[in-house]
Order: structure tokens, then sequence, then C-alpha cells
């Protein structure tokens, strides 16, 4: 069953997300941001000022998930203006950035990532990504500039939202397996395996 914001309160009362934001915000410090915090059947996810990377073409160089190669992602600068702080994502480019929340899913809770349609209707797409019952850390986020003009992905605003899933209790949970990207710290974490 999909949860409620009654529900994703409670438990974010109890150590589900932090830092959390009790109602959706539209807008900070007397401007508009991309809205962030407690929807109806969700939560919208912050972006970290913390750490923003992005795939460059080297040649000779290959992306293997098996053996990753941290040269193949370059930090990017974080950016402020009047419009607050952001990272620029190039043209048909894909980058890597991490929640400014840190989520501890319960057990009988698997929790799905997707992207917000203010970004998606500028050619921003963000990678579905599960966060899967007993998950805790900070997400890294994946998001990939399929339009033809560079993007601003702004820090400290909405970015993704998080849809709750409750589910019978799993036998194993991520935690119980000790799963790889257990306890992701408030930084890009890489491919591993």
């Amino acid at each position: 069953m999909i949860k409620n914001d009654t529900w994703i309160t409670e438990m974010a009362a109890k150590g589900m997300i932090a830092p959390f934001e009790p109602q959706l915000v539209r807008h900070a410090n007397g401007l508009p941001v991309i809205s962030y915090g407690l929807s109806s059947y969700g939560y919208d996810l912050r972006l970290s000022a913390a750490e923003f990377r992005i795939f460059r073409h080297i040649p000779g160089k290959v992306v293997d998930p098996k053996h990753f190669n941290p040269a193949n992602l370059e930090a990017t600068e974080l950016h402020t203006d009047e419009n607050g702080s952001f990272f620029i994502l190039p043209a048909h480019s894909y980058g890597l950035g991490v929640a400014l929340e840190r989520l501890a899913v319960p057990e009988n809770v698997t929790v799905i990532c997707i992207g917000k349609s203010t970004y998606a209707r500028t050619g921003l797409i963000a990678n579905l990504t599960p966060a899967e019952a007993g998950w805790r850390g900070y997400l890294t986020l994946e998001f990939s500039n399929s339009s033809s003009a560079d993007c601003r992905i702004y820090a400290n605003e909405g970015v993704v939202q998080l849809i709750f899933l409750e589910g019978a209790p799993c036998a194993v949970s991520y935690e119980t397996r000790q799963g790889k990207y257990q306890d992701q710290l408030e930084q890009v974490t890489l491919a591993r395996v």
C-alpha cells in the first residue's frame, strides 16, 4: 500500500527522514524554490550542495560497473546567484548528486525515488531508484540531461520525490543482508560490486 502524509510524518518523527520538512515548501527566503518537503503521498527530497559529479568523455576510458574508475567522474562547481545555489549539468551528459536528507527505511517498506516534473520538462531525467526495506543513508541520485542545452540543478531545493510502499515483512532486509550501499554518507557513492 502507498503511504500517506500522516504516516510519513509519524515515521519521520521516529527518524525515517532527517531533516524533515512537514509541509511542501514553495518559497524560501522570499524566493520561489523547486518544491520540497511533505506532499499528500510522498516526500520531495532536496539535492545536497555537498557534491555533484559529471561523467566526462575521456578517450580510451570505459565505464565499468565492476571496476569503476573514479577518473570517469569530474567534480563540478557549486554556483550561486539571486535564484539560489546550483550545479550545471551540460547538455547530453550524466551526473551524480546526493540527497540532503538522510533516510532510515523501515523493514516493511520500500521507497521508490522518481523525478520531479519541473525538471523533466527541462529535459532533466532522474533515474528511478529504490531504497529497499532496512536501507539507511543519503541516497546517491543519478541525473541525465537529455536536452541540447546545459541545465541548472538547484541545491537545497526539491529534486526527486519519494514514494513509500508498505508490504508484508520481508524475510531478509537490506540491513540484514548487509547491502553494499548501506549507511552512505552525504557524498556521491560510486558503483560497487
